[in-house]
């Protein structure tokens, strides 16, 4: 991937993900983050996107880590961290092994499950009772979570299906969201390092958008006091909807 091919659009779309990335660690707009993945697909290609991610992805956890310094339930990450292991270990051994477009369909369809989800989650949850949190049921998640990480870096639902029936208090959820995903961000480097999909190129774009998280994060505060926040969900979720129907059939635009 040379950067001098990279169109016009495809820094716009890029950016925009980056961006949203700052958004989400800064709490503005519930599953924000899931849009990042498709819109950099859509600019740089699979392979690139998901290399290119992970340098920022990190630097967003590092702020949020600094904001939720132990505000957490550890015991869960290590309830979650073999499967988290194994999962990305297995999803990077695999990634190479799909073309480009299959890649797309992939990460297509996990976008649209995700808004799906997001829809669906209020009435799932409220059906379930609060449950203690054993190593078993951790290992289950932590190993969907690696996997759907490593492919999408969308992990969101099953790190949610492990937290939220515990019914934590908001902060000690988020801070306890932030400390998972730091671990699973730090989890992939080496792998992805190891399969190709973090390279010079992709480490060289990722250090030129790097400047758009802290803009990001100082954006969804801003939006957060002035935007009403549920009508830009709704948008979001329909951008993410559209986004991943069109990486799945690849409409002529």
């Amino acid at each position: 991937m040379n950067t001098d091919s990279v169109t016009l659009p495809s820094w716009m779309l890029a950016s925009l993900a980056v961006l949203f990335i700052g958004l989400s660690k800064a709490g503005f707009g519930g599953g924000l983050g899931m849009l990042t993945t498709p819109l950099c697909v859509m600019a740089f290609g699979p392979t690139q996107a998901i290399g290119v991610l992970l340098p920022l992805l990190c630097a967003g956890d590092a702020l949020s880590l600094y904001h939720y310094w132990r505000k957490w339930r550890v015991e869960n990450l290590w309830f979650l961290l073999p499967g988290m292991v194994i999962g990305v270990a297995t999803g990077a051994q695999l990634f190479n092994r799909f073309s480009a477009r299959e890649l797309n369909v992939i990460i297509g369809t996990m976008a649209v499950l995700f808004v799906l989800y997001q829809l669906a989650k209020e009435t799932i949850f409220k059906k379930l009772t609060r449950f203690v949190p054993n190593h078993r049921l951790g290992f289950i998640c932590g190993l969907g979570a690696g996997v759907t990480s490593t492919f999408a870096h969308g992990a969101g639902p099953v790190v949610n299906a492990f937290l939220i029936p515990q019914r934590f208090p908001k902060e000690i959820y988020t801070g306890t969201t932030v400390l998972v995903f730091t671990w699973m961000n730090g989890i992939k480097i080496p792998f992805f390092l190891n399969s190709g999909i973090i390279t010079q190129q992709t480490l060289y774009l990722s250090l030129l958008y790097l400047g758009l998280i802290p803009l990001g994060v100082w954006a969804g505060v801003w939006l957060n006091r002035r935007i009403p926040e549920k009508l830009f969900v709704k948008l979001v979720y329909l951008f993410t909807f559209l986004t991943g129907i069109q990486l799945i059939f690849e409409f002529k635009l």
